[in-house]
């Protein structure tokens, strides 16, 4: 429960992308897949960074080649992904980020690490559309293992629910848009044209 533990990042890519109709992880941007740009982006603040997938994901295009913790929970979304990298590493803390986030910068990930709160179970930003908790852009400290777990064992598999129900360090967004995920191909044509060359 303090800030020397280690800082572990994060890219939760272990979801059926069921809107997208393709893999998001191994979607491309400007030369990189998602997966292998959120990689880097978190690798410039993190100890080390991880793909959060399942096994059968392991050699895809945008999952091989990058180091990754298998879902040992399954079948409960983003939650399974971060609980399992809890118990991978029971001592570092996690950044999180899902893999689908294109407009996610250095500044967002700078000021989440800064104004961490490692006496709660997690810092997460509020989301700029709805006031909640982003639970897919956070830092989960080691000791939120338990709640989660606890959490997940009541029947709430929502990472959102559970923050919302949690002690948290909630922060206001840098940059309001950073936090916009992409869920269909009209949504990746639009950031196609946002995004800078």
């Amino acid at each position: 429960m303090n800030l020397a533990t280690p800082i572990y990042g994060l890219v939760l890519a272990g979801g059926h992308s069921r809107r997208m109709k393709t893999d998001k992880a191994a979607i491309r941007y400007h030369g990189k897949t998602q997966a292998e740009a959120a990689f880097d982006r978190l690798s410039r603040f993190c100890d080390k960074v991880f793909l959060s997938d399942r096994k059968d994901q392991a050699d895809l295009p945008g999952h091989t080649g990058l180091p990754q913790i298998h879902d040992t929970f399954h079948n409960i979304g983003p939650m399974g992904g971060i609980l399992s990298a809890l118990a991978a590493h029971p001592d570092a803390t996690w950044l999180v980020v899902a893999c689908d986030l294109p407009y996610l910068d250095n500044p967002t990930l700078d000021n989440l690490i800064r104004r961490r709160n490692s006496k709660k179970i997690a810092t997460a930003y509020t989301s700029a559309h709805d006031g909640k908790p982003e639970p897919l852009c956070a830092i989960y400290e080691p000791h939120s293992r338990g709640p989660l777990e606890a959490f997940v064992a009541r029947g709430i598999h929502c990472p959102r629910k559970a923050l919302l129900q949690s002690d948290i360090e909630l922060l206001e967004p840098v940059n309001p848009t950073a936090l916009d995920n992409m869920n269909t191909p009209e949504e990746y044509e639009v950031a196609m044209k946002q995004l800078p060359k």
